[in-house]
This record gives structure tokens, C-alpha cells and sequence, in this order.
């Protein structure tokens, strides 16, 4: 069961970059609730996942010399989910579809990915505590830069770049 955790449904045994295939997933499946109409449920399911990283995440790396296994992607989809609550609620909120304003989805997803390789300042502070704790902490403060990152580009692309282009 914890191995069914970690890697959400098996995702991570995906390859190459089973990274990549954690944050892909959790974007489908964040699209998929949106357009149910369910986006509220989201921040739920980022706490929840998180705190379920929490708990298996350590048990899943006891008495393994590897502290971060690639395989282990619950990670990345607490922070993907995290990083897709700054666009898709407000979506949510003023009623557009996700498919509409498909940048919604796209940027945060590649912001997190690229703050998740990349590692700058906290989370690559946190990826060097070499616990479990750290497995998870990165990922959520790459979510956490990520959204705040996709929220300022779609406000300079609505209040600056979009007037200027005439639409």
C-alpha cells in the first residue's frame, strides 16, 4: 500500500522522468475535476495529499540508502496540485473552462517543473535536508513559486500585454 502511495497508482514507475509523469497526471486529474465543476476540491486534495506524503514518504524510504527515490512522485503531485490552485480556482470562480484558458494548465505545470529541477533558494534548501521531510517540503515550495509565478504572468498578460495586442 505504501508503494501504491509514493507513486501514485504506480505513475512513478513510468520512465524516463518519472518526475515529469507525477506532475502530468496531476494536472489530468486537476482538469478533469475542473471541468466537473469540482475545482473547490482541490486545496482539500493538495492538504490531503500532502499530508499523506507526510506519512508515507518515510516509511517508504526506511532503511534505504536512496533518500529520494525517483519513483516516489506523491511529491510532485502535492506541489502540481499546489501550483495549479492559483490559476484553476479562479477559474473555477469566474466560470471559465480550464480548456478555454488552456495556459492555466501548461504554465503551471512547467514552472513547477522547471522550479522542481532547477531547485532555487528554499526548494533546493529543502531537497538538501536529505530526509523525508525534504522529499516533500521542495516540491510544495516549488508549488508554492510556481503559482505565485503563473498568477503574475497571467496579470501582466491581462492588464498589460493583452490591451496592447488589442483584445
Amino acid at each position: 500500500m505504501i508503494r501504491a502511495i509514493v507513486t501514485f497508482g504506480y505513475v512513478g514507475c513510468l520512465r524516463p522522468a518519472p518526475g515529469t509523469w507525477g506532475s502530468l497526471a496531476a494536472v489530468l486529474l486537476a482538469a478533469v475535476l475542473h471541468q466537473a465543476g469540482l475545482t473547490v476540491l482541490l486545496p482539500v486534495l493538495v492538504v490531503a495529499v500532502t499530508l499523506l506524503g507526510f506519512w508515507a514518504v518515510p516509511r517508504a524510504i526506511a532503511g534505504s540508502a536512496d533518500k529520494d527515490p525517483g519513483e516516489i512522485v506523491i511529491d510532485e503531485v502535492a506541489g502540481q496540485w499546489l501550483a495549479l490552485c492559483f490559476t484553476l480556482v479562479p477559474l473555477w470562480w469566474h466560470g471559465v473552462s480550464a480548456l478555454a484558458a488552456w495556459p492555466g494548465l501548461v504554465v503551471p505545470f512547467v514552472l513547477f517543473r522547471l522550479f522542481d529541477i532547477w531547485k532555487p533558494w528554499l526548494v533546493g534548501r529543502a531537497d538538501r535536508r536529505g530526509d523525508a521531510a525534504g522529499v516533500m517540503l521542495d516540491d510544495l515550495w516549488a508549488g508554492l513559486f510556481a503559482g505565485v509565478c503563473a498568477m503574475i504572468l497571467a496579470g501582466l498578460y491581462h492588464a498589460v500585454l493583452q490591451p496592447m495586442l488589442g483584445g
